[in-house]
């Protein structure tokens, strides 16, 4: 045995030790990934195909086995269809590098901090008056396509822009308003709808449009709910609610301050921060 074991570890080179980590690494990133999605539900639908052909082929269940072998034959184009928006949003999460970094603007600290104060002060009023709005930090993911639905505004952040686009009788309350650098920079936007299932019945269409943007992209957003005016905030598909402008503040310092922004794990970790002493993310509004 001792002979066996060291005629297996003697043939291993450094490389192949670098080449099982990397694929060890994609695997449980992939699963990761398979796991916070949709996805998890169509693959596990594609395993019991992928069963029921070997069945019939074990037992000659002809017939059956001619048309699962038929339909694995354009099975691939199908999984890239199926499949297309988790796709783009691991090529997307790919893609995010810190070697080239976008940045539309220059923002020092002192700028950072006023348009924070702005923005902290138009959610509170929005908040206090149960004003309706949603309203989305662009980040690595460019949202050129949504803001093509609304209406371009590239107006400078105040808490007066963002309460006039919100306001009940405006033409564009209705919609997202993007956020882009320091600018407001569009509003009236239509946002995706997330396709989770598992999410509160009485979350409305703003919560799930809010939702939406961040399953597509790497975008945050803040919804301010009409009927409650309960603040909530949106990242990576998942929604984190009563949030107070504490809390809003200091994520918002964070978007525009950390150079960890581009990979998103300072923001990750604030939320983390969020979630642990917040309340539960589905509760009643």
């Amino acid at each position: 045995m001792q002979i066996f074991i060291d005629n297996i570890f003697s043939n291993i080179r450094i490389t192949d030790a670098f080449d099982i980590l990397a694929v060890t690494f994609i695997c449980y990133k992939l699963l990761g990934f398979i796991k916070e999605s949709r996805a998890e539900q169509l693959i596990k639908g594609l395993l019991v195909l992928v069963v029921a052909f070997l069945l019939s082929d074990l037992f000659n269940l002809y017939t059956l086995n001619w048309i699962l072998e038929r339909a694995m034959t354009i099975g691939a184009i199908a999984l890239v269809v199926v499949f297309q928006p988790e796709l783009r949003r691991a090529l997307e999460y790919v893609g995010r590098t810190k070697l080239v970094k976008k940045q539309y603007v220059k923002i020092d600290k002192q700028k950072a901090k006023d348009i924070t104060d702005e923005f902290v002060r138009a959610v509170s009023t929005l908040s206090g008056t149960h004003t309706g709005a949603l309203i989305v930090l662009e980040r690595e993911t460019a949202l050129s396509d949504i803001i093509e639905t609304g209406t371009v505004i590239d107006a400078r952040i105040s808490a007066e822009m963002i309460g006039n686009v919100f306001y009940e009788g405006a033409p564009l309350h209705d919609g997202a308003a993007i956020i882009r650098g320091d600018k407001l920079y569009a509003a009236g936007c239509v946002l995706p709808l997330t396709s989770n299932k598992k999410l509160n019945k009485e979350l409305g269409t703003r919560h799930r449009a809010g939702i939406g943007i961040t399953e597509n992209s790497d975008a945050i957003a803040i919804i301010v709910s009409e009927e409650t005016g309960v603040i909530s905030m949106a990242e990576d598909g998942k929604l984190t609610r009563f949030l107070d402008a504490k809390r809003i503040e200091k994520i918002l310092l964070q978007f525009y301050l950390s150079d960890e922004d581009e990979d998103g794990n300072a923001i990750s970790r604030i939320f983390g921060n969020i979630i642990g002493g917040g309340r539960n993310k589905n509760a009643k509004e």
